[in-house]
């Protein structure tokens, strides 16, 4: 069945690829990355649960965009799979891609990432037209200097989801739940990319960093000379890797996470682990104090892919497990 899919699946990313053109760099483990997560979650599902989650995929606005990616022939099985791997990019393609970007809207555009009042928190389904770039990560501070350290803003990626969890073990309507799934499969990636955890308070930055989006790496490749940027691609992305053949591929290949670890599903101990992570091999040499710019040595090239590798097999394991045990 496998290679029925890996056939197949091309035309989906090459579409997929096509509509990415114009998309904002940020996007933690990128696309490729976040594809792995919902890969390796899908061979964790129940049938009971791969049912539920195909009748909300079903909900989502843009399933028949989505679906008509999927070549004629395709077995009903391979379909879901493919699709349950589109949803997973589906809050970031809401941002800036082709058909998304004329149809969604920020609430503030001169403060992309910063929460803005009533509308910045609201659950409410499909009628929600915000994109809400800061439910994608939490600037949970840390400094080495005995700077202060700031307040946390929120909603964030944590307040946002302890709500979606709590919706899709309800009794609500399938429409918010739909909603919700969607953005659950995506930030339980996100939160699983150190610095969509953490900003790092220093001396000169006393609001932080932006998750390392203000250190510059000139040779940050992959990436966009930035830390955070380099962290999103590290893995790959779909420009590199345009079809589902390597998704596979390189999710087979990362590491079996410890069935321990797998069974967390605390996203506070999630974001915990992601602060101590950035702490350990994210800021690390040659990051140093300040905004850099810093060269990336080869070392730290290869210990950032070995942690990447741990930690998006480490949410495909987790969100799996969670949506066995708690989507209704």
């Amino acid at each position: 069945m496998k290679g029925t899919i890996v056939r197949r699946i091309v035309n989906v990313i090459l579409v997929l690829a096509i509509l990415a053109a114009a998309a904002m760099p940020a996007r933690a483990w990128d696309s490729f990355g976040h594809m792995e997560v919902a890969y390796l979650a899908y061979q964790k599902l129940t049938p009971a649960t791969k049912a539920r989650v195909w009748t909300l995929l079903q909900l989502n606005p843009d399933f028949a965009t989505w679906e008509s990616t999927i070549p004629a022939g395709t077995s009903d099985t391979d379909k879901q799979l493919m699709i349950f791997m589109i949803a997973s990019i589906w809050a970031d393609e809401i941002k800036s891609v082709v058909p998304y970007k004329n149809r969604f809207t920020d609430e503030d555009p001169q403060n992309v990432n910063v929460p803005d009042g009533a509308t910045s928190g609201q659950n409410i389904g499909y009628t929600d037209l915000f994109r809400h770039r800061y439910w994608h990560f939490i600037d949970r501070p840390f400094s080495r200097d005995g700077t202060p350290l700031p307040p946390v803003p929120q909603p964030n990626a944590l307040t946002e989801l302890i709500a979606f969890r709590a919706v899709l073990s309800s009794t609500s309507a399938d429409d918010l739940k739909s909603y919700d799934l969607v953005w659950l499969l995506h930030l339980v990636g996100d939160v699983h990319q150190p610095l969509h955890c953490t900003t790092r308070v220093e001396n000169g930055a006393p609001n932080g960093d932006q998750g390392g989006n203000a250190v510059k790496c000139p040779n940050c490749v992959p990436g966009f000379g930035e830390l955070h940027g380099f962290w999103d691609d590290v893995l790959g992305t779909t420009g590199d890797n345009p079809d589902y053949q390597s998704v596979i591929v390189a999710a087979k290949k990362l590491p079996k996470p410890v069935v321990a670890k797998a069974k967390i599903k605390d996203a506070d101990v999630w974001i915990t682990e992601g602060v101590a992570y950035a702490k350990s091999t994210v800021y690390k040499l040659p990051i140093v104090a300040g905004q850099g710019p810093f060269t990336l040595t080869p070392t730290y090239k290869t210990a950032a892919a070995a942690l990447a590798k741990k930690c998006v097999a480490l949410a495909g394991a987790r969100l799996g497990n969670l949506l066995n045990q708690e989507l209704k």
